[in-house]
């Protein structure tokens, strides 16, 4: 018995539905891609990200074309950055027919650091994304996470001898009027701790880090507001928020703090 023959150009997504529910985000999930980001140096970093994208879905339209979405981020991945994006959100809404786009990008973004006193080099990876939307008009929001040292300053006052630290990490996320380097975020973090990490450090270094991180006790609360501080002073930033969670090293619990600020900039 011959099989019946299907037309191969049914456009089935753009077909009706008659349920009318709109759908607030349709698109790719998570697609694993190689972008290029923009380093201070001048150079561009290449790296692998998790891409998400969508639009929203009118209650007519049966579905969206997927198809689209991966078309437009391998004609664009070569500049995945800040300056960019804006402009793919705005493609993708003019593509897919839409009233509103959304995009998250999230990569790691390696910098080559040197140890405080031997100057032993090591490659750091710091977490990073680039979350996007555009209907009236383009929102963007720029993520960073910033892995610390904190020493307790409580367990410094009341110990004779040593005081208990911990790793932490602090999350950075904000707007911006102006380019802002990742570059930037990280040494306004790591300025704001009892001390750095670092991935390569000799006894020499060791012995630094440790006298640094005493010298400079820092609850979670000391690290948000420093933090804070210089972001507020950041001419280029106009909201902000912080997160800083330490991994306690002697209780069964760990320590969280968090804040948001917006600024107001004269343009």
């Amino acid at each position: 018995m011959a099989r019946a023959y299907k037309e191969p150009n049914i456009d089935v997504q753009s077909q009706p539905d008659y349920r009318k529910i709109e759908i607030d985000k349709v698109g790719v999930k998570d697609i694993c891609y190689p972008i290029g980001v923009l380093e201070r140096s001048g150079g561009t970093q290449r790296t692998v990200a998790k891409v998400s994208m969508y639009v929203n879905l009118p209650h007519q339209f049966k579905g969206t074309h997927m198809s689209r979405f991966v078309e437009l981020l391998n004609e664009h991945c070569q500049d995945m950055s800040t300056t960019t994006i804006p402009g793919i959100l705005l493609e993708i809404r003019n593509r897919l027919q839409a009233r509103q786009a959304h995009i998250e990008v999230s990569f790691p973004f390696f910098i080559l650091k040197k140890a405080p006193v031997s100057g032993s080099e090591g490659l750091m990876a710091y977490e990073c994304s680039v979350c996007g939307s555009v209907s009236e008009g383009v929102t963007l929001e720029i993520e960073v996470k910033v892995p610390i040292t904190a020493l307790c300053p409580c367990s410094k006052a009341i110990s004779d001898h040593g005081a208990h630290n911990q790793r932490g990490m602090v999350v950075v996320r904000y707007r911006q009027n102006r380019f802002v380097w990742i570059e930037e975020i990280i040494e306004m973090v790591e300025a704001s701790a009892s001390c750095d990490v670092y991935s390569v450090l000799k006894r020499e270094d060791e012995k630094f880090v440790t006298e640094k991180a005493y010298a400079n006790p820092m609850f979670v609360e000391d690290v948000a507001r420093s933090v804070a501080l210089r972001l507020s002073e950041h001419e280029g930033i106009t909201w902000f928020s912080v997160g800083v969670e330490n991994q306690e090293s002697i209780h069964a619990h760990n320590a969280y703090a968090h804040l948001e600020r917006s600024i107001e900039r004269d343009d």
